[in-house]
Order: C-alpha cells, then structure tokens, then sequence
C-alpha cells in the first residue's frame, strides 16, 4: 500500500493506523508560510492561496513583509521576525495583513522557529483568517451552551454506541454521573428499560440515517426507580465533513405529565365506555342469573381479570344498612367470569351455598353496606377465599388485589360484587371503587327487579297450575292427554287453561281457552272462567249457548277477554258438537286422511259482547284425534299465523305417536325459541264403539 494513500478507520484498529481526517482544519482553511533567515517566502500551502490571494508562484522567493504587510506595519513585523529566529520563542496574536486585492484583513498566527537537519533556522507561520476563527468560536460556544443548558436531555455516541457526551438534563434523568456515562455503553446505563429496542433503534438510524422521531418510552431510572416516568426520545445520525459518520445523538424530554394526563383521559374514556356498556348489557331480561352474568361480563377484563356476583341465601333475613347483622352469611354464587382460563374462577364457583364467616371481606361488606378494598398478602387471600383450600389456589393463580361491593336496591343489601386482579398488575384504586360502585348499584336495581319479577312470575305460575286440572279424567270413548308449559322469556304467565269435563249419557265436554293478560290476574280470571265453564256444562247446553253465557259472565270482568273452544263429544254416536270464540281452529286427524284444521264460525272473543256463536257438528271416529292448543304453541313474532298453521298440519302428519308422547313432541317442534306466551295442549282420540245406554227415566 502506498503510505500516502487514506485508509478507512477499521472495527478493533485501536488507533494505530491512519484514520479518516476530521473537517475542523477544513473549515479552518489553516495557511502554512515558511520563511527562511532572510525572511524570504519559501514554503506556500495551498490554504494560503485563500488566505492571502496570492497563488504559490506568486509568493515563492518573495520577501514576506513586503508582499502581505503594509508599510506602516513592516518595522513591527521585522522586529517580531527577528524575536522568533533570534530567541527561538513562539508568538501568536492578530495581525492586519495586506490582501492580493487591496484589503486589509486580519490573520491569526502562530509562528515558531525551524531548524532542519543542517542546521539552517527558519520560521514557520500558521495562519487562519480572523473572522473564520471567531464564527467558528461562536458556533462551538453556542453549541456548548446549548448542549449543557438545554431543558432537555442531550447524549452523543460514537459508531460503536459508546457515550461520549452527556448534558446535565441527561446526568439528571438517568441519575448517574455524566462521566459515568462516557465510553460505556446504554445497555450498561439504562438497565430499567428496554435497551435492546433502543440500542436496536440507534442501529438503525446509523445504517439508514433517518431520524427517529418522538419515540414513547416508557419506564423506571435510577434517578426514581420506584415510580414510571414516560419519555419522548428521538434519534439522529450525525455527520461531519463530506458525510462522514460521526455518531448517534438522541434527545430526551420527560412527558411524564403530558402522559400521565392522557393515560387519564383514556381511562376515562373507557370508564364512560364500561358504564354506557353496562347500562345496555346489563338487566336485559328479568332473570336474576341472567343479570348476574351480564354483569360479571361486562366488568371482565376492563376491570377486573375475574368478577363475581355472590347474593344472600334467599332463606336468610335481607340485610339492610341501617341496622347490620353480625356473624357469618351465607351466600348464594350467581355468576363468574374470568378474563383468561384460571382456577381462581373454579375457586368462587366450589359450592352451591358458600358460608363466609364473620371475619372474611365479602361478609364485612354486605354487613357494613361499602365497598372493601384489600391487597396482596397471605392473610388477604385467606380473609377473601371461602377456605384455605381456595386462598392457595387464589395465591397460585397471582391474585393481588380484591374489591368487593355491595350490591344494594331499596336500602337492602342483596349481596355483593367481587372483583379480582392477578394478571393485571395495578392495585385497585379509588377510581376503580367508583366504577364498581356505579356497576353494582345498576345491576343491584336490575338484580332486585329480576328477583321481584320472579317471585310474582312464581307466583302467578304456581296460581296457574293450582286452577288448572291435576289428573285428567278417563270419560267414556275417548283418551285424553294435556300439557302445558309457562312462557320462559317474558311476564306473560297465566291465562291458558284446559278442561275435560264428564257429562251425562256418556258425553264429555273438551274445553281449551286464553285469557289475554298475564299474571296474577290473568290466572285468578282464568279460574272463575273454568269454574264458570264446568258450572255451565253440567246444564247440557248446547257449545254455543255455554259460550253465549260465558261471554256474559267476561264482560263483567273489567277489561278482560278471552278466546275459547267448547266442543262437547257423544261416543255412542261419534258425533262432536263445538262453538269457537275467536280461538285459534283445532286440527282433526284420521287413519288414512291427511291431517285439516276444521273449518269453525271464529266468533267473538269472550267478553266482546252481542255477538252470536255457531255450533257446527262432525264425525270423530273411533281413531281419530281432535287437537285443541292456545296460541303460543304457532304464533311467533317473525312469520304470518297462516304460516304457522300450516306448519302444526304439516307436522302432525308425521306417523302417529302415543298421546302424551305427541304433546311434548309438538311444543319441541314448533314451539317458538322466544318462548314469548303459555302453551295448552289437549288431544282426545276417539275409542272404539261403547254399548249404547238408554237414556234414564
């Protein structure tokens, strides 16, 4: 290699071959003059070119004095000449000098003697333009004072991503000395942060040279390395002089604040989000599990990793907040719900009547009325699970925070709300003891109201079947079977109602009707139409008279009306005789006939009024069946009633079951899954000829 051919620094050259030159002296333009004892010109640089204007075959064997000093400074220059070659002593100051062009302008030297190998003595001088020097001063002082000063933390990093400046904001930030920080490495200083994307991020601005700009970190230094600190940083590649590579330089400026204030107003923003999710979600139906769930759903995972609801046994005295019971409670589990797969949500569910004693969080709760906060430790699991058993399990799947509250309606604790956290590692605070408050006491009115509902659903259910018949009479020439289901979906419970009444001579009167309503008033008006209906069946009455007076009896009622089909069946002459008030028309099967809905004058619905009813009469043979049903077995709120009609036809056209076996068959095919409406059933089947009994004297 020729020796004066540049050799890029190498990776591990340690210095000791040539290096890549700086750009300093180049934007110095630092001039060498030689002169030899006679003050001569002697030597020119290339630099001196711009320095003085002259080129070198200009300045070459030329006196120095004569060509760049005015005349009125040559005795000075002389003097000063003759102090460096006679002395050997340095001088360095500002002097005017003469330009090719007239000007005169002001030059830094530094001049100094020159002895060479034989002894000759000669000056070397070492000039820079004045004005050059004192910008560049300027600009190194204006850096300096702006790396040192600047309210932001400045570093910069060689190639290797060494330290080699730190500012005192950065010093501050990192608590750690900046001398600490030179010639290692971040890894070797940010060790509470992810210092692998950083150093990563810095490669990456070096290799491409596209700054990386505010960049979030997030995390802890040694300055205060118990609470996080958010930084914006950015990163940029720094060159000198002909885009040579100097190193990395990176910014820091804390927006702990700035960050604090939007992780608040996010938080904030899914708190509203939770609350308007919860006000939709949550009492969507009056079932006491079902509002359970939709709480415990709607606070997984936002606010807790696992959630629970947990209501007083319905055996035990309601507990109310102005005069609290003490000792143990038992609690009834409704509903968990957990964020992730975990045992802890198994532990809550373990038994179907929990006993919590006196001292543990969720009773202390219900008994004071507020919310109980606890965190980790081992006596807080143990105060927080039903046994030890459940607080090693809680311990094993990470649990640290509880939060329970009341859930209260009326003034009555119901039970409480449950609130776990493992996997998400921020204690329960004030804020969140807020919310779940705000949760609980919606779901506290939705749970009440459920529970309520179905006290009078239960009872309204349990008035229902006592008014309906219990076992079905056997009369005479026919087989009889009934079913009847309540609605499961909504209030609407009671009204529906059957009847198989014997009659004299062998007839029997088949008897299926609704009352429009539901609840408690409608089965209460149900039974006084039944206990009307048979009262007027013992009078032998024609279908259409019975009708005639039972529509009387239901005008007076109140608002109360009633569909109904009386139909009377004489097996001696197989003749059936029926009267329809507005219900719904039965289906008539028989062997080898496909299955029609007889064709009835509909009348009026009881309790209309002055509307004439028709009996019309027909043959139900021994084998055939007559099918009676309300309306909640077809009618859906989707398609058309004739639809469903046709649906009930088509079904029975399937191959013939035993009776009971067809009413429960029946309800599962075309019941509809809204189960929005009571469903009676009743089917008679025709037996073979009786012996015909004469009628009595």
């Amino acid at each position: 290699m020729d020796v004066h051919e540049p050799r890029p620094e190498q990776e591990g050259d340690g210095g000791a071959g040539a290096a890549p030159p700086g750009g300093l002296l180049d934007l110095l333009s630092v001039a060498a003059v030689v002169l030899d004892a006679a003050g001569r010109i002697v030597f020119w640089s290339p630099q001196a070119d711009e320095v003085f204007g002259y080129a070198a075959e200009e300045a070459l064997g030329r006196y120095a004095a004569r060509l760049l000093v005015h005349e009125e400074q040559r005795d000075l220059v002389v003097r000063l000449f003759a102090e460096v070659m006679g002395t050997g002593e340095s001088w360095a100051g500002a002097f005017p000098i003469r330009h090719k062009d007239g000007s005169t302008r002001l030059v830094e030297f530094r001049n100094m003697r020159l002895v060479d190998d034989l002894g000759d003595i000669y000056a070397l001088g070492i000039a820079a333009d004045q004005s050059t020097l004192q910008r560049l001063e300027t600009d190194l002082a204006l850096s300096q004072r702006l790396v040192s000063q600047a309210p932001i933390g400045i570093a910069l990093l060689d190639t290797k991503l060494r330290y080699v400046l730190v500012n005192p904001e950065l010093e501050r930030i990192n608590g750690i000395p900046a001398a600490d920080h030179l010639g290692r490495y971040p890894h070797d200083i940010l060790t509470s942060l992810d210092v692998d994307s950083i150093e990563s991020a810095m490669r990456r601005v070096l290799l491409a040279g596209t700054p990386l700009i505010d960049q979030h970190t997030v995390g802890r230094t040694r300055a205060d390395p118990d609470h996080d600190h958010a930084w914006s940083v950015s990163h940029y590649r720094l060159e000198g002089s002909g885009g040579r590579v100097i190193g990395v330089a990176y910014s820091v400026i804390d927006v702990s604040e700035r960050h604090r204030a939007a992780a608040e107003a996010d938080r904030a923003r899914r708190r509203l989000t939770l609350i308007a999710d919860a006000s939709a979600r949550v009492g969507t139906t009056l079932e006491v599990e079902h509002t359970a769930q939709e709480l415990v759903k709607v606070a997984v995972p936002d606010l807790a990793d696992i959630a629970s609801v947990d209501v007083l046994d319905a055996a035990a005295p309601a507990l109310r907040r102005s005069s609290p019971s003490e000792g143990p409670k038992l609690f009834r589990p409704l509903a968990v719900a957990a964020a992730y797969p975990t045992p802890a949500a198994a532990a809550l569910q373990a038994v179907d009547r929990a006993p919590y004693g006196a001292d543990r969080l969720i009773t202390q709760c219900v008994h004071t009325g507020r919310p109980v906060v606890a965190h980790a430790g081992q006596e807080a699991l143990e105060r927080i699970a039903l046994s030890a058993d459940s607080a090693a399990v809680f311990a094993q799947a990470g649990v640290h925070s509880y939060l329970a509250v009341p859930l209260i309606a009326r003034n009555e604790v119901l039970g409480a709300f449950g609130l776990l956290r493992a996997r998400n590692q921020l204690p329960f605070d004030e804020d969140d003891v807020l919310l779940a408050v705000d949760l609980a006491a919606r779901a506290g009115v939705a749970i009440d109201n459920a529970r309520l509902y179905q006290s009078v659903r239960n009872t309204a259910e349990t008035l229902q079947r006592s008014l309906l018949p219990g076992k079905l009479p056997q009369p005479t020439g026919l087989n009889v079977a009934s079913f009847y289901q309540p609605a499961q979906a909504s209030s609407e419970i009671g009204g529906d109602w059957y009847d198989v009444i014997p009659l004299a001579r062998d007839k029997t009167a088949l008897v299926i009707g609704d009352v429009m309503g539901n609840g408690i008033d409608a089965a209460a008006t149900m039974g006084r139409l039944r206990t009307a209906t048979s009262a007027f069946a013992d009078l032998d009455l024609a279908p259409a008279e019975v009708l005639r007076h039972l529509d009387k009896i239901t005008c007076g009622l109140e608002h109360y009306i009633a569909t109904c089909i009386y139909a009377t069946y004489d097996p001696h002459t197989h003749r059936c005789h029926i009267a329809n008030a507005g219900h719904l028309p039965p289906v008539l099967t028989s062997s080898g006939r496909l299955p029609q809905l007889l064709e009835l004058a509909p009348g009026a619905p009881l309790g209309v009024g002055g509307v004439p009813f028709h009996t019309t009469a027909f043959d139900l043979n021994p084998g055939d069946r007559i099918v009676l049903y309300t309306d909640g077995l077809v009618e859906t709120r989707h398609q058309p009633i004739d639809e469903r009609l046709n649906a009930l036809v088509r079904t029975l056209e399937e191959p013939r079951r035993p009776l009971d076996e067809t009413c429960r068959w029946l309800v599962d095919a075309l019941r509809d899954t809204d189960d929005h409406d009571d469903v009676a059933l009743l089917i008679a089947q025709a037996t073979p000829d009786v012996p015909h009994r004469p009628r009595p004297t």
